[in-house]
C-alpha cells in the first residue's frame, strides 16, 4: 500500500506518492483545491492508498495560526468523507520555501506545490523508517 501526501492550499493542493515499500517520495500532481474530492476518489481507486499525510502548517515558533486551524478543519472533513484511510497531520514548516529553491522555474509555478508535498512525505517516510521497530 502507498502513502499520499497533501500540501493543502486555498487555491492549489500539491500531492506526492510513496512507492509500495514506503521508501521513496515522488511529486505527483498539483490540483485545484476545489477539485480535491474527485481527485482523491480517483487516486484512492487507482493507487492503493493506506495513509494520507497532510501538511500541518505550524508557525516557526511551533504555534497554530489561522491557516493551521483551516487545514485541521479541512483534514477533519476529508477524514469523515474517506474513513477507510488513515489521516495524519505532519509538520510542513519551510517545505514551500525548500520547494521553491528546488524548482525555481517561473513558467511552472504549480509544480512547487507537488514538490512541497514530496518533501512533507519524505520526512514522514524517514520517521517511519527510524521508528519501524515500534510498528511491528
Amino acid at each position: 500500500m502507498k502513502i499520499l501526501a497533501l500540501d493543502l492550499g486555498d487555491v492549489w493542493t500539491g500531492t506526492a506518492l510513496s512507492d509500495a515499500l514506503k521508501m521513496f517520495a515522488k511529486p505527483y500532481q498539483t490540483v485545484k483545491t476545489q477539485a480535491l474530492i474527485p481527485f482523491l476518489e480517483t487516486t484512492f481507486k487507482e493507487q492503493k492508498i493506506s495513509t494520507v499525510v497532510v501538511g500541518y502548517p505550524k508557525t516557526l515558533k511551533g504555534t497554530e495560526s489561522d491557516q493551521t486551524r483551516k487545514i485541521v478543519t479541512h483534514k477533519e472533513q476529508l477524514e469523515k468523507q474517506f474513513p477507510s484511510v488513515v489521516w495524519v497531520l505532519w509538520d510542513e514548516r519551510m517545505t514551500s520555501k525548500q520547494a521553491q529553491v528546488i524548482h525555481n522555474k517561473k513558467d511552472d509555478k504549480q509544480k512547487v506545490h507537488s514538490i512541497a508535498a514530496a518533501l512533507i512525505l519524505e520526512t514522514y517516510l524517514l520517521y517511519l523508517q527510524i521508528h519501524q521497530d515500534s510498528f511491528k
